[in-house]
């Protein structure tokens, strides 16, 4: 019966801080590096679009 006792026992809410914290942390890095990408991206993009009028003009 001691037993039953010992786990019925109510300890309170579990604590899951630091789970909540490391999901904002990796939900934000994610985010950043996504946002970073479009940046890449937009950035090789115009060099393109420089490097095709160039040669659209020597043509």
């Amino acid at each position: 019966m001691e037993f039953l006792s010992i786990w019925m026992q109510n300890s309170g809410p579990a604590e899951t801080t630091h789970y909540f914290v490391a999901g904002y942390v990796i939900f934000f890095t994610v985010m950043a590096l996504y946002l970073a990408s479009f940046f890449v991206r937009n950035r090789n993009l115009k060099q393109e679009y420089a490097l095709l009028e160039e040669l659209d003009q020597e043509a």
